[in-house]
């Protein structure tokens, strides 16, 4: 896929990236108000089978795809699939609807460019500067302020705290685990791969865990159609391309501003305020996530 990485400029990418994946946490909240977690995400991911297959048709008949060659690279592909989407997904959603804040949960997943952090530097051979490790502590500091009006210690359980934690782990070992184990396999072709391997494991539990129960709407249609299109294909995809191109960390720390795009949208579609601490969480995000990314003069490429 080294052409269709070549189409799009990095920067056009890391915003579509940040854009998307900040509204997911509206179109997630909209969601599981008519399923719960598992159920949702099990219709999620089975209209994302019906969508990809006469996508991945036409994108065939334009390109050739390449699927995994060999039995291990399908096992890689799913794997990988299974931490990024049934195990984060299904654990974020479900610590939520165990009683978590949305703001304690954005706050414990914007971890994930710290863990990714030690794991690169300890396993991967990459090597932060003191100026990186610096944006890494202050995006996680600035998400601290941008969500602590939403956080609700009370509402914590050992179980949502359990699930939160599990997300956590999921998303940074999926994001890597894709990154070393299926470095050039094609990001359409292994979506689909994905996509059944996570519904193989979500289906089952949404019905012995929640019986399946859905409240048809329009609401729920809408969201699965955003999550799906934009999300699941092609903000997922995006990050991936951004990952290839560049150290992990440093396209992790993108992270740190899908709350901030979650704030302003629910300002801009809901009318709620920012307080003045969250604008300077905003504040304090951007500047880490710039530290992170910043190459001085001299050392670019």
């Amino acid at each position: 896929m080294q052409k269709n990485d070549r189409l799009f400029s990095s920067p056009v990418l890391a915003w579509y990236f940040v854009t998307v994946w900040g509204s997911g946490y509206l179109a997630t909240k909209v969601g599981i108000q008519y399923a719960p977690p598992f159920t949702f995400l099990t219709l999620r991911f089975a209209f994302g089978i019906v969508l990809l297959l006469p996508l991945l048709a036409w994108w065939h008949a334009q390109e050739p795809l390449r699927f995994p060659a060999s039995a291990s690279e399908w096992r890689h592909v799913a794997v990988a699939g299974v931490l990024m989407h049934a195990a984060n997904l299904g654990a974020s959603h479900y610590s939520q609807y165990l009683g978590m804040s949305a703001g304690v949960t954005a706050l414990v997943l914007a971890a994930q460019p710290l863990a990714t952090a030690f794991i690169a530097a300890a396993f991967m051979g990459e090597r932060l500067k003191p100026y990186q490790w610096l944006g890494v502590l202050l995006g996680l500091l600035g998400v601290a302020f941008v969500v602590w009006h939403k956080i609700d210690v009370r509402a914590i359980s050992w179980g949502a705290t359990a699930a939160v934690l599990i997300a956590l782990a999921s998303i940074t070992a999926g994001t890597l685990y894709q990154r070393i184990f299926c470095p050039r396999v094609d990001l359409r072709a292994a979506s689909i791969v994905q996509f059944a391997a996570t519904l193989a494991v979500l289906a089952p539990l949404a019905v012995a865990v929640e019986g399946f129960t859905v409240r048809w709407a329009w609401q729920l249609f809408a969201s699965i159609a955003f999550l799906v299109i934009l999300a699941s294909i092609f903000a997922v995809n995006a990050l991936h391309t951004l990952m290839r191109r560049g150290e992990s960390t440093r396209v992790t720390s993108l992270l740190y501003l899908t709350p901030i795009m979650a704030v302003i949208l629910e300002w801009l579609m809901f009318g709620v305020v920012p307080t003045a601490l969250t604008v300077v969480g905003i504040a304090v995000t951007c500047a880490g996530v710039a530290l992170v990314a910043w190459t001085p003069r001299g050392r670019a490429g």
